[in-house]
């Protein structure tokens, strides 16, 4: 059994521990509350976005010719993993990792030999995860979550849709962690170039807008500000499943902590009792060898 000194500087380093594990719950739980407050204002913006865009692509002839929507024969693949810049959030970055790893094992595999798909993290974590595991990483953008702004996103979002336009990539996709709820993130693979078309409810297939002055017109000047959107939705899904993961992550290691120290307690009790036996028998042997 370890000594009493030894078990108090474990009962002091963990009792350390806890109160660092709190504070850093606290202060995800804080940040979290303002990126659910994002994302909870973008997701019905882009929706309607979403929904008008559909509309207007459908009402459109030769759509598979406008930039955005024209598919490129040529060109490499990119890939935008996104996650933290941070760790201690539990499995938030790894997932995203092994995500990775997965796509370009089975859905670009051959691409992916070939040299033909090159990835660009957001998140130094990522980052330095797909390059300790042999991926080449081409470029990143780690900077964007040091100091994040609509406007950066928005400028980063332009430069995919010109390297698109130029044929550089046929297709862009990005993988994230969508935020379900604050003990759930779900990984998600979103085609970000070319657009896709998605299915609208029944409702949004019978919109009738006046548009001016034409439908296509309206569209191309709509696709940049959708295709930015896309993006920053995606990020901020992101941040808020990152602030989630971390709270979780943090709140079952102060709950670890806690129990640990009430075993480190109770472990210190039992060598003080017995420390304190084996003292009272010393003296109640020494006695009785005075008085014999």
């Amino acid at each position: 059994m370890a000594n009493l000194k030894e078990i108090r500087t474990r009962i002091n380093s963990v009792r350390t521990t806890r109160q660092v594990t709190s504070a850093m719950k606290m202060v995800s739980a804080a940040k979290l509350n303002k990126a659910q407050s994002d994302v909870e204002h973008v997701r019905p913006f882009l929706a309607k976005l979403r929904e008008i865009v559909n509309f207007l692509a459908g009402s459109v002839d030769g759509i598979e010719t406008m930039p955005g929507f024209k598919s490129n024969a040529n060109g490499k693949i990119l890939i935008v993993p996104v996650a933290s810049n941070k760790g201690l959030a539990g499995a938030f970055n790894a997932n995203v990792v092994k995500e990775v790893e997965r796509i370009l094992r089975t859905d670009f595999q051959e691409p992916y030999r070939a040299g033909l798909v090159d990835v660009m993290p957001i998140g130094k974590q990522i980052c330095k995860s797909l390059k300790a595991r042999g991926v080449k990483v081409a470029a990143d953008f780690n900077e964007l979550l040091d100091s994040f702004s609509k406007d950066a996103v928005y400028e980063l979002s332009d430069s995919f849709t010109d390297q698109f336009n130029a044929g550089q990539y046929k297709q862009v996709y990005v993988v994230y962690n969508e935020f379900v709820n604050k003990s759930t993130q779900r990984l998600t693979m979103k085609q970000f170039l070319p657009v896709v078309l998605e299915d609208t409810n029944e409702e949004g297939k019978n919109l009738d807008f006046i548009v001016e002055p034409d439908k296509s017109t309206v569209l191309e000047s709509l696709l940049p500000q959708y295709v930015r959107t896309n993006l920053l939705a995606a990020i901020l899904e992101s941040v808020a499943s990152e602030h989630s993961a971390r709270m979780t992550a943090m709140s079952k290691a102060t709950d670890n902590a806690t129990e640990l120290l009430s075993e480190l307690q109770l472990q210190y009790n039992k060598a003080r009792q017995s420390a304190i036996t084996n003292e009272l028998i010393e003296i109640v042997s020494g006695a009785e060898a005075l008085n014999g």
